[in-house]
């Protein structure tokens, strides 16, 4: 091993722990999570062990999209409450030694920002160039271009009589980057944040700001279109690197992209340490790897052996060159134990085998709130109680096609956002200890079973199992910097690999309900360190046999 992992950075021995506002803590009585709820909880998340908070978007929105189209990067959203209590949650997160990121939404604005409001007012307006016009094309939209949350890219404007873009909702026009006057503002925008003493931020879909061209796509396929055509555009790396000379090098932070549409073969652009762009970078391989043509309304099968090869592969593209982030879920999927465990028959052990793996992969690991939990995917029957703006929209699409609307109210339980965003089960007290009165969104229908309360009084429930693990990775620097060697490699279901440096770690995790066996060539003693089955075999052995779900972190002795 060589390279970037032996340099050693606070986020790379970093843990973070990822906070949906609306969903997290009410404070107020009005149902909505806020920046003061987070307050009153800090010490819970303390207790976790996890040093880096990433809070998603609390600045002033219409709330569109959930607070991701951004009417005033400078202020707080009512909701969520006031910039003095913002002030006041960044002083004591940084009082109880830990960080905070926070999302930078620079690809599009809200259509109520001021420059945007500017913009759209006369075609000859300063700030016309903020964003992207384009005249009509024989009476229609400029191209064929699909939004990510369904429908046409493009929004006539009848007052000027030009289509602006936006790659998702209409209310969220995208940024013409390409104008080095929204740069700056952009700049700005970050200086502001970062003078105020955050740590950093996840930049939200920003391989997709610079555009390639505005031709049709010929793309059936949507992931195909977002790859070849949305993402990774000519001034991409320029416009990285501006931003990390301008203001990132300026300051000891950390930055995670979310990357749409990139690859093995590119990966490295973004994060190579003599690129001076970002440090990591989120890549959506394993998380679509059930997304069929036309994205999370298709569903696909997977394998396992899939979803291993995939950490596998970027693995081995990052190694010496850049440095990874794990994570398994987020606000934008379904819950991870629902998609790559099994949440009836193992909730348990593979929601503790999905755990050990973030914690034991070369790279900085993210955990979603309510994933140390447990908390698994809801079940809703109409299409009224749902909130996402892309479940609403497909919805309408698949009405107008005439397609089965019940085979989408059921694929959206399996695989919407809602699931994510449900609010976080406290207790099993009405509101789940989220809020006194009811929620924004329905919580999920396990609260009373699954929630920090009771988990917190029992030594083996899947939260203090977390906390076990998080201890385990910071007491064991191996963790991070160590070697990376997978072994039965083409195994169909068991994921081991050796972790090596001070000490020599096996790994291993058997992803499936039914029973296996590892064999182990030139077999060393092993001692168990943590395991999520109480009689798990240890010792000198050649043929490990795996319970379902069992997964284990062994010390050669």
């Amino acid at each position: 091993m060589k390279g970037i992992q032996k340099s050693k950075n606070w986020w790379k021995e970093g843990i973070v722990y990822q906070i949906y506002p609306r969903s997290f803590k009410d404070s107020n009585e009005d149902g909505i999570g806020d920046l003061n709820g987070i307050l009153e909880k800090l010490d819970y998340i303390k207790s976790l062990g996890v040093s880096i908070i990433w809070l998603c978007p609390v600045y002033e929105s219409p709330n569109k999209d959930n607070g991701y189209d951004i009417s005033d990067y400078r202020a707080i959203m009512s909701e969520f409450g006031s910039m003095d209590d913002f002030d006041r949650l960044l002083e004591e997160i940084h009082a109880k030694g830990m960080r905070i990121i926070m999302d930078l939404v620079a690809n599009h604005t809200s259509d109520q920002h001021e420059w945007f409001l500017e913009s759209k007012n006369s075609l000859d307006n300063p700030r016309r160039d903020y964003y992207i016009w384009k005249d009509p094309i024989n009476d229609n939209a400029p191209n064929n271009w699909k939004a990510f949350f369904s429908g046409s890219t493009w929004e006539l404007d009848p007052q000027t009589g030009q289509y602006y873009l936006h790659s998702f909702i209409k209310e969220q026009p995208d940024l013409n980057w390409e104008n080095s006057e929204v740069r700056r503002g952009i700049h700005e925008v970050m200086k502001y944040w970062l003078d105020k003493g955050i740590d950093g931020f996840r930049m939200d879909v920003i391989t997709i700001i610079s555009k390639r061209h505005f031709n049709d796509s010929p793309y059936k396929s949507f992931s195909d279109t977002v790859s070849k055509i949305y993402a990774n555009g000519p001034r991409l790396h320029e416009f990285l690197h501006e931003m990390n000379v301008e203001v990132l090098s300026k300051y000891d932070v950390m930055t995670v992209g979310e990357g749409p549409g990139i690859s093995l073969d590119n990966a490295t652009e973004f994060v190579g340490e003599d690129r001076a762009e970002l440090n990591m970078i989120f890549h959506f391989d394993h998380m679509f790897i059930d997304h069929g043509e036309d994205g999370r309304f298709d569903p696909i099968p997977f394998s396992k052996k899939q979803f291993k090869d995939i950490f596998i592969a970027w693995d081995r593209a990052l190694e010496g060159k850049g440095w990874g982030s794990i994570f398994l879920g987020n606000h934008d999927f379904a819950r991870m134990v629902s998609r790559f465990g099994n949440d009836k028959l193992h909730r348990d052990p593979s929601a503790k085998l999905l755990a050990t793996l973030l914690m034991t992969m070369r790279g900085t690991p993210y955990i979603y709130q309510g994933d140390e939990l447990g908390m698994v995917n809801n079940q809703i029957d109409r299409i009224d109680q749902f909130d996402d703006v892309e479940i609403q929209n497909t919805y309408q699409d698949w009405k107008n096609k005439g397609k089965d609307l019940d085979k989408f109210i059921s694929i959206s339980n399996e695989k919407g956002r809602d699931n994510a965003r449900t609010p976080m089960q406290w207790d099993a007290s009405p509101n789940g200890g989220f809020s006194s009165t009811k929620p924004w969104l329905n919580l999920n229908h396990t609260y009373k079973n699954i929630n920090v309360s009771l988990q917190e009084q029992d030594s083996n429930s899947i939260l203090n199992y977390y906390r076990k693990l998080i201890q385990y990775r910071k007491d064991h620097l191996t963790l991070v910097y160590g070697t990376f060697e997978v072994i039965q490699e083409n195994h169909e279901t068991i994921f081991a690999y050796w972790r090596k440096e001070d000490e020599n770690l096996l790994i291993v995790h058997n992803l499936s309900d039914d029973k296996n066996t590892l064999f182990i060539d030139d077999p060393v003693p092993l001692k168990i360190e943590i395991s999520n089955y109480q009689d798990s075999q240890e010792g000198h052995i050649e043929h490990l046999s795996l319970r379902p779900w069992e997964s284990i972190i062994y010390r050669a002795n």
